[in-house]
């Protein structure tokens, strides 16, 4: 099934010039800066370097790789170690005991007190342009809101996920090219579905190649934000990261298995820390511990949206205190720019 909403395009493209500079042609505030937030499902830390990425590989060279990033948090949570409470605490910035959401049935949810990040960029920007674009149904069902554009393509099995991510890139670079977008948020499911089909391993080629070919779908996400016109004054952040990794051909229960519990995030623009120690190291050298529950507050402090108290957010926001350096000329990034895992 496809689902497409699109709310004001043609107001929103004559717009383009205006809000480049905060505020709508009718003097509306949008936010000041702009954020693309990509989330691959189901990909291992250790698969990821394998695979031929050099997409992401950019985005690297650009900001920074978390290989440490946790999917849990540190108080006790009754949820399991798959898609339903890893994408909620994903786009709440919560963790399970909050958000409610244990499984992958979403039963006990409680998304209107801790809502999808979205939700808390429309009480501060009414006018701020949204689009959500997703493949695994149920996100679309539960979690999103306040999107302009919206765009669901439900998947069952590898294929299908391959074909609908596809379609998902184009849709969500046609909102990046031709409309206005403060905010988009972009799901790809074929990882996930690849790792359960085939194993969840680096030495597992289909799941490795799947991984390979979600990131030529980021490389036309990215291209087309990166074409449009005003796209050196807009400030645009890119935060990428995943729900879960994955052993055998699953996840579930992997609250003690490393390979399921940690996993890894990118931060790619400008978030370096105002006031970096003086002890900075190289970006390859690992920072310290990311979480699942940072990229949608990473997200909102980018914005320019104040963190209220009273959301009682468990992520913070994330920065990183070395500038991003290019690798030596005869030195590829996929080894120069990664971090090693733990995994390996």
């Amino acid at each position: 099934m496809g689902l497409l909403l699109i709310a004001g395009a043609s107001a929103a493209q004559e717009a383009v010039s205006e809000s480049a500079s905060g505020k709508t042609r009718d003097g509306a505030a949008v936010p000041p800066r702009r954020v693309l937030v990509i989330g691959i499902d189901g990909t291992r830390t250790d698969a990821l370097q394998a695979a031929n990425t050099p997409h992401l590989d950019r985005l690297i060279q650009d900001g920074q790789l978390w290989t440490n990033t946790q999917i849990l948090g540190d108080r006790p949570t009754q949820n399991d170690t798959v898609s339903g409470p890893g994408w909620t605490s994903f786009l709440t910035g919560v963790w399970a005991d909050k958000h409610g959401v244990n499984d992958n049935r979403f039963e006990g949810r409680n998304v209107d007190a801790y809502p999808h990040f979205f939700a808390r960029v429309r009480h501060a920007y009414p006018a701020a342009r949204m689009g959500s674009f997703v493949d695994w149904k149920p996100i679309d069902d539960y979690l999103v809101r306040d999107a302009d554009v919206r765009v669901c393509h439900e998947s069952h099995g590898a294929s299908e996920y391959e074909q609908n991510d596809g379609k998902l890139a184009t849709a969500a670079a046609a909102f990046l090219r031709d409309d206005d977008p403060h905010v988009v948020m972009v799901y790809f499911g074929m990882a996930d579905e690849s790792g359960h089909a085939h194993g969840f391993h680096p030495s597992v080629r289909p799941y490795v190649d799947a991984i390979a070919r979600v990131d030529e779908r980021v490389g036309q996400v990215l291209n087309a934000m990166q074409e449009r016109p005003n796209y050196a004054q807009e400030q645009w952040l890119v935060v990428v990261s995943t729900d879960h990794g994955g052993q055998g051909t699953g996840h579930g229960s992997g609250h003690e298995i490393p390979a399921i519990r940690q996993t890894w995030l990118i931060v790619s623009g400008d978030r370096r820390s105002p006031n970096p120690p003086a002890s900075s190291v190289a970006t390859s050298t690992e920072p310290s511990p990311s979480y699942l529950v940072d990229v949608s507050v990473t997200a909102l402090e980018h914005l320019g949206i104040p963190l209220d108290p009273a959301w009682q957010l468990d992520g913070k926001a994330l920065r990183f205190d070395s500038p991003p350096h290019p690798p030596a000329a005869d030195e590829p990034v996929s080894h120069s720019r990664k971090a090693l895992s733990e995994n390996e």
